[in-house]
């Protein structure tokens, strides 16, 4: 009990989400009468977010360097309105335009991280006229009309599920990848710890990295049990796995990730320490573009078509995610997990309120109160850090211990969006 006590207090920016989303499960599991958690919902619940979690990943990166993207939405609609047009009446094959859809993509993250990496405009106003440019773009693409029907290789791609064994009524696949992120995941937190003591940062004890990855099992193993008793893995569902761990391993083990964390903690000390803060910002709205063509694709093809309303709001969406899940303003701080944790809260509040009944009106209105209290949360956990209240946050809760979440970054916070000189 004090190895968790330890664990809680000294992780509340991280722990803090994950205990809110296991209430918000068990609070809507009871008001559905047990709908929530069948199967069959918890695989909806995985396709229904799918493009919300790509998104997230991304914009947890643009987040954690210190900028924001407000055009994510603006490029899923427009990504997907030019992977309908190639798919319907070009009809070029899928294998041909998934490419070319991400590399489109990539493209437009490279705009983006033109200016603002290299020419020092600010990324909110950046990706401000990129979201009013390629809402206008889909626009002209679309002729402001709605192109579909889309061949059934693409639909699969969203709503399709992987070829699997069944036992006893229960697919084998789930489980089998289950076990395999979860000896991922845990690989990567023992790997963090193992170098930390070996480079002599700070480094969480065997007894609580031990929970933490007990903890991890468990929850992967649940999740892919309850996939396993409907139809299996979601095609969508291996992909997301594949970032998932991905991005984790990334951002905790590789030097690229540390470069990242390092700008956002502050980009005049990751300068003279020899990082190249202009490439790694630059490089990291590359990799934003080519999320959000990811996401567009997986939208229009769960869609079957591409509408010129497509991806309206799917910024706020990301941004809320990366924010729920332990993102700060002030940059430098965040992890992969945080983002999905982040958006599974809004993923399941939505999906809930609308099992129950609620409105779109009271479902706007609860989604940004949660919001404002998970930010009010994050700035009370760090005024109580910098008074010594809470202890030093973990490797998970801010990235790399020997990361730049330093006491200048405490103390002069940067907005959004604005880099630091």
């Amino acid at each position: 009990m004090n190895t968790i006590r330890d664990m809680l207090r000294n992780n509340a920016r991280q722990y803090g989400m994950v205990i809110a989303l296991a209430v918000i499960v068990v609070l809507f599991q009871i008001l559905t009468g047990g709908l929530l958690l069948r199967p069959l919902n918890i695989t909806n619940l995985v396709m229904q977010n799918s493009y919300v979690l790509v998104l997230a990943i991304g914009m947890m990166l643009v987040i954690i360097t210190g900028h924001i993207d407000l055009s994510v939405g603006s490029v899923v609609a427009f990504v997907g309105a030019v992977t309908a047009i190639m798919l319907t009446e070009l009809e070029l094959p899928l294998l041909l335009v998934l490419p070319a859809a991400l590399l489109l993509g990539a493209v437009i993250g490279a705009w983006h991280g033109f200016w603002i990496a290299y020419v020092r405009i600010p990324a909110f106003i950046v990706t401000l006229a990129g979201m009013l440019i390629f809402r206008g773009a889909t626009l002209l693409v679309l002729g402001g009309e709605s192109v579909g029907r889309l061949p059934s290789s693409v639909r699969v791609l969203a709503g399709g599920f992987v070829p699997d064994i069944e036992v006893g009524g229960v697919h084998a696949l789930p489980l089998v990848l289950g076990a395999a992120a979860s000896a991922a995941l845990v690989g990567i937190q023992w790997n963090g710890r193992a170098r930390n003591i070996r480079h002599d940062l700070p480094a969480s004890s065997a007894r609580l990295t031990s929970l933490k990855s007990t903890l991890t099992v468990a929850v992967v193993m649940v999740f892919s049990y309850t996939l396993a008793l409907h139809s299996g893995v979601p095609v969508v569902g291996l992909l997301l796995v594949a970032l998932i761990v991905g991005y984790a391993f990334l951002m905790n083990s590789t030097t690229a990730g540390r470069h990242i964390y390092a700008v956002g903690g502050s980009e005049r000390a990751a300068m003279l320490s020899g990082v190249n803060t202009r490439r790694t910002t630059f490089w990291v709205f590359v990799n934003m573009g080519a999320l959000a063509a990811l996401a567009g694709v997986l939208f229009t093809a769960r869609l079957n078509l591409a509408t010129p309303g497509a991806g309206t709001m799917f910024e706020l969406d990301a941004i809320a995610a990366a924010f729920i899940g332990g993102a700060s303003a002030s940059g430098g701080v965040g992890t992969v997990i945080g983002a999905v944790v982040g958006a599974l809260v809004m993923g399941v509040i939505n999906n809930g309120m609308s099992i129950i009944g609620l409105g779109v009106d009271w479902q706007q209105l609860i989604k940004g109160l949660v919001l404002l209290l998970a930010v009010a949360f994050d700035i009370y956990n760090k005024k109580r850090a910098a008074r010594g209240g809470t202890g030093t946050p973990s490797q998970e809760a801010t990235g790399p211990e020997d990361g730049p979440d330093s006491e200048e970054n405490e103390r002069e916070p940067v907005p959004v969006g604005q880099s630091r000189t």
